[in-house]
């Protein structure tokens, strides 16, 4: 171990390190890092539409895309309707900003990682206190080593006190010992940042990190006791995120100030931890991203590298041997493959001896298609449905045809689509948008940003695309028209990558009314 880490790690509970933390940022403004073309940076630009192709070719939904070389941005795109000004949900990718909260509260001296979990929950540890859950530390939560029987986040979320819900669980294993996946662990190490800073993981990072990087606009869910969730929830821009991965990149520092200890940021992103695996005929445990080994809420890759992630695909990759950073927002369920097609194309990109020169002005025309079919049909006429009783309580519903737009409206829920085009509106349509994990949902329906498009896929069948653009996900809406009668059929993005798993909403029947 490095002298600076040691000493860092020595000294990090007993003396604040107030001198490299800045208390406030009020002077930063949302600066954009610098911008640069490949070749000035060493790349092939050819290697990046070579990537881009394959993502194209393999049907792999990236949302966008951003690629940082020697601290400057050499290419970026956003796939229409998603856009550079939009947040996107993160899911697991908030687990790196929550260990990065727990690294300023280690240098501020306000907790160690080598403190016992129990200390910091004494009105909602278990009346009996296992020796397991005794002796479990903040650096076992830090590294999903936690020893629980069974992985506790599906049953922890369902009640109201998660804490106390988590402390309650069958913890198995010694802790420290065993890999076991574990977004709660991530959760519990929000609450204690809370409870030792009295403020909100957000709240806190927010001078620390978000101001002096010019991040804006970040959000992040809470707990029903207003503790941010900590192993998802946060959404961010994509700019936002390589910020945070060339902070890394620099080991804390930024323009000039050392923000958080570089002995911080090595200790968190080394191996701690193996993943249980073995090699696979089709997979060889050196080739499985997933079994590189696991850091303070980072996964080591293949290489040097290493990076956060999230489920569908949403990516923060730091390559220090290439001094480069690859961001990417998706909606994805082979996250592997993802990662096959960068290291394919785009380290080979970084390592060619002669940058070969390529047009990236594709790059500011993506777009994920809108819904294909009929712009009309002879169905296409503006009518007003009365509805059986429904799971979503809605009484009546609509639809508007006008010029190049289907206006839909069920109850005092609008979607306006655009005919085989997208077009922006926001709505709280019941069991919207689609989620993988319950937790930190609001209790009330809150707006969603909808691009909506539709199309006739026949004369009787209208299907609208809701793509919820602040998400990875979207609904499929298929309304069939018989008649007097229509059935209003829904199914969301995640559903439909599982072939075998059905969508919650029932279909809506109606019958018209004048």
């Amino acid at each position: 171990m490095p002298p600076s880490r040691r000493s860092f790690l020595r000294t990090a509970s007993l003396a604040p390190f107030s001198l490299w933390i800045p208390r406030v940022f009020a002077e930063e403004t949302a600066l954009q890092l610098a911008r640069s073309t490949p070749e000035a940076q060493g790349v092939s630009a050819k290697g990046i539409l070579d990537f881009i192709d394959a993502i194209e070719r393999e049907k792999i939904e990236l949302h966008s895309f951003m690629m940082l070389r020697h601290g400057k941005v050499i290419a970026e795109g956003w796939w229409k309707p998603y856009g550079p000004e939009f947040v996107h949900t993160m899911y697991s990718m908030s687990k790196s900003f929550t260990s990065t909260a727990v690294g300023f509260a280690v240098a501020e001296g306000k907790l160690s990682v080598e403190d016992k979990v129990v200390s910091f929950f004494a009105d909602d540890l278990p009346a009996t206190i296992s020796e397991n859950l005794a002796a479990m530390r903040v650096k076992d939560l830090l590294t999903m080593s936690t020893g629980n029987e069974k992985e506790p986040t599906g049953t922890v979320v369902k009640e109201e006190n998660w804490a106390r819900t988590f402390l309650a669980q069958n913890f198995a294993h010694k802790p420290g010992t065993q890999f076991m996946y574990n977004s709660v662990a991530t959760y519990m190490c929000s609450a204690i940042v809370q409870r030792v800073t009295h403020q909100t993981v957000l709240d806190y990072l927010t001078p620390r990190l978000f101001a002096p990087l010019g991040i804006k606009d970040m959000k992040w869910e809470t707990c029903p006791h207003g503790i941010n969730t900590g192993g998802w929830g946060l959404s961010i821009q994509t700019e936002g995120l390589a910020k945070f991965g060339q902070f890394l990149l620099q080991k804390g520092q930024w323009n000039g100030k050392q923000l958080l200890p570089a002995a911080w940021v090595e200790e968190a992103t080394r191996f701690h931890i193996q993943q249980p695996g073995e090699d696979k005929k089709d997979r060889p445990k050196a080739q499985n991203d997933w079994l590189q080994g696991y850091g303070y809420q980072f996964w080591r890759c293949q290489g040097t590298a290493f990076r956060g992630d999230g489920a569908f695909g949403q990516f923060t990759i730091v390559l220090p041997e290439q001094d480069a950073v690859i961001v990417m927002t998706s909606e994805n369920k082979n996250m592997q493959g993802q990662l096959d097609l960068v290291w394919k194309h785009l380290l080979p990109a970084m390592d060619a001896k002669e940058p070969q020169a390529a047009d990236l002005s594709r790059l500011k025309t993506l777009i994920l298609a809108p819904q294909q079919g009929s712009k009309t049909s002879p169905a296409a006429t503006s009518r007003k449905f009365k509805l059986e009783a429904n799971g979503l309580g809605l009484t009546t519903a609509a639809f508007v045809f006008d010029g190049n737009a289907c206006v839909f409206t069920a109850d005092y829920h609008t979607v306006t689509c655009g005919l085989e085009s997208w077009k922006r509106c926001e709505a709280a349509f019941p069991g919207t948008p689609p989620r993988l994990i319950s937790g930190g949902k609001p209790k009330q329906p809150a707006p969603s940003k909808i691009a909506a498009s539709a199309a006739w896929t026949d004369d009787n069948t209208l299907v609208m695309q809701w793509r919820y653009y602040e998400t990875p996900h979207s609904d499929t809406v298929t309304c069939q028209f018989d008649g007097d009668n229509v059935t209003i059929s829904f199914l969301n993005s995640i559903t439909a990558m599982n072939p075998k798993a059905k969508d919650v909403r029932m279909p809506l029947k109606g019958q018209a009314s004048v």
